[in-house]
């Protein structure tokens, strides 16, 4: 899709990495406690999944060494550790330059929607907490409301469906490979802000249509890219 193509009227934004600076204690927690159940996993491999379900990070691993699917209480007890590991660490400061740009799709009377993977409610209560009356519960979607996990383009989809707008007035924002690949797939135009320590092509092969190096330059660009009427 060409930006000409563009009639905006939602933004759908990822969380991690886009509105918090929290991958990095992500990255920490899945590390850690992986290793503590004798998975391999490196924090790398974190960013580069970044955004998929719990359940499907933790099957990623064990498939590669057990060759089949963990079971369903194991996959409950290693999500709830990393939950609590993650809970441990300090209060994951906002994006810079994402304060700035909701500010601006709110003030052009645009529809934010939050698209996340997370299924983490100390994330989701700090997202009130720090954009107070940005996201309104009906134009969120989390872990707990799809089926297929980001790189299926089924969260961005709802998205849309929860906007009420289709695909082509509407721009989604992601900091991971995969969630570049959902919002492609979804048909939606797909800005990628390279926030964590991935080389940016990745994102470009992923499927973004434009690609910044942080929310700080994309809020700089917006105007130019989405002129207010």
């Amino acid at each position: 899709m060409k930006l000409t193509d563009i009639r905006l009227r939602a933004v759908l934004f990822d969380m991690d990495g886009v509105l918090f600076d929290s991958m990095p204690y992500h990255a920490d927690a899945w590390a850690e406690v992986m290793h503590r159940h004798g998975l391999h996993f490196t924090r790398q491999e974190a960013f580069l999944h970044e955004g998929r379900t719990g359940a499907a990070t933790i099957n990623i691993a064990y498939n590669r060494q057990y060759g089949h699917d963990a079971p369903a209480e194991l996959i409950e007890q290693i999500y709830a550790e990393k939950s609590a590991l993650f809970a441990q660490y300090p209060e994951p400061r906002q994006m810079p330059g994402a304060p700035e740009l909701l500010c601006k799709v709110k003030a052009a009377g645009l529809i934010p929607v939050l698209v996340t993977g997370s299924g983490q409610r100390s994330l989701l209560d700090r997202l009130a907490h720090h954009y107070p009356g940005i996201f309104t519960p009906e134009h969120m979607v989390t872990a707990f409301d799809v089926r297929h996990g980001k790189p299926d383009p089924e969260p961005y989809l709802m998205g849309l469906h929860k906007a009420g707008v289709q695909a082509h007035e509407a721009v989604v924002v992601e900091n991971a490979p995969i969630g570049v690949q959902a919002g492609h797939a979804a048909g939606i135009f797909t800005i990628a802000v390279n926030t964590g320590p991935l080389d940016g092509q990745v994102l470009l092969e992923a499927g973004a249509d434009r690609l910044f190096p942080s929310m700080k330059a994309l809020c700089e660009e917006w105007e130019q890219l989405f002129p207010h009427p």
